[in-house]
């Protein structure tokens, strides 16, 4: 499930984040830091690896929920 339209006072660190500009994804990773007052955070990009400096007000982006991991090694009770 996903949330449109989210703005940078509304991420925290660890969230998982798409950013779409006209109908194609550019980047999709977890947030690493956020500056509300400047309106701009910071994703580590899942595809490439790298530190992105992202800018809510040129992208749209989408809030996303991560699926659970499932736990390995563990018996049934």
């Amino acid at each position: 499930m996903e949330a449109q339209g989210v703005h940078t006072d509304q991420l925290r660190i660890g969230d998982t984040i798409e950013a779409w500009h006209r109908g194609r994804l550019f980047h999709r990773g977890r947030v690493t830091g956020v500056v509300p007052h400047l309106d701009l955070f910071w994703i580590l990009d899942a595809r490439t690896g790298t530190r992105k400096l992202l800018d809510p007000e040129a992208l749209e982006i989408r809030h996303i929920e991560e699926p659970a991991e499932p736990l390995l090694g563990l018996s049934p009770a």
